[in-house]
């Protein structure tokens, strides 16, 4: 063999030898690949550091989102297992930003990483309900109501959260709950069909009355007192919180709202008998359903009373 035969030689035997160390990397790539369940092995044989490897590589894969919350919360495993707490805290709060409507199984968290996710609520979800209250309202101000209602259902069932349940209570949340069911309420209302025309219907001919006994009494209709009559012990005030309107819409009027208080303090009917603006007015029709009052006597025995209450509106900057 001569010396200019050598180069041709050896490439033959590196083609030659191609095939098979091609065939034996595609062999390899499912197991590196690897899955949640083989992640898991690890974890559990205490190799956490290939289980934190393999899970990279299905983040990297782009999981379906049913299953990225799994593969992340295991990776928040593995990181705390191996010392890299700070890596796992930002995890958390990249989790949470990105869902924070999800809630892992506390039974199947450490101890130490169940306070971390609880503190990592509180400290975020008040800004990202916020937040998306903003989105949805500019939904529905486009238009988009289907947009705009899934963010208000977002905000209403992110404002339930336990971890946040006593900022919840306060404002600005407690303001932004009751905007969000007030709009909510209005997107339903604007997707739904409208209804069918009325169809002319023939009226029945009136049944006969039945014949009512000589000695049978008339029934009696309940008597509404009201503040006019001197005798009547007005009703007291035990619940009657009014909604806020919202911030940054400039209306400026006044109107009344007309309430029927039962014998035993509760609201019948709540009517607007002077026009307020009418996403506040349906705001405060609901809000009037819960008011609670100590009811109205005469003569020291409970009776209905009608109530009316003015109302007025600033312009809110």
């Amino acid at each position: 063999m001569t010396l200019r035969a050598l180069p041709h030689a050896c490439a033959v035997a590196v083609l030659l030898a191609m095939p098979v160390q091609l065939a034996a990397q595609e062999s390899l790539a499912p197991a590196a690949a690897g899955s949640l369940t083989a992640a898991r092995e690890l974890y559990a044989s205490a190799e956490y550091k290939d289980a934190l490897a393999m899970l990279d590589s299905l983040l990297a894969a782009g999981p379906s989102p049913q299953e990225r919350p799994s593969i992340e919360l295991h990776r928040i495993f593995c990181l705390v297992a191996v010392g890299s707490t700070d890596e796992a805290t930002r995890a958390i709060d990249a989790m949470i930003v990105r869902e924070p409507l999800y809630r892992p199984d506390m039974d199947e968290l450490p101890p130490r990483l169940r306070t971390t996710f609880g503190e990592a609520r509180r400290r975020l979800l008040p800004a990202i309900i916020q937040n998306r209250y903003v989105l949805a309202k500019g939904a529905f101000d486009r238009g988009d109501f289907k947009e705009a209602s899934e963010g208000f259902t977002q905000v209403l069932v992110a404002l339930s959260d336990p971890d946040i349940a006593p900022a919840a209570g306060q404002s600005p949340l407690a303001d932004l709950r009751v905007l969000a069911a007030g709009f909510n309420d209005l997107t339903v209302r604007a997707m739904a069909p409208p209804p069918p025309p009325p169809q002319p219907a023939i009226p029945a001919p009136a049944p006969a009355p039945a014949p009512r006994p000589a000695d049978a009494p008339l029934a009696r209709v309940p008597t509404i007192h009201t503040a006019d009559e001197p005798n009547v012990v007005q009703p007291v005030v035990l619940r009657q919180d009014v909604p806020p309107f919202p911030r940054g819409v400039a209306v400026a009027n006044s109107g009344v709202l007309e309430i029927v208080i039962s014998e035993t303090g509760a609201v019948e009917a709540a009517t607007i008998r002077e026009p307020l603006d009418p996403l506040y007015s349906r705001l405060l029709l609901a809000a009037a359903r819960n008011w609670a009052y100590r009811p109205a006597r005469l003569d020291g025995v409970p009776v209905k009373f009608v109530k009316r209450i003015q109302i007025t509106l600033a312009a809110n900057p």
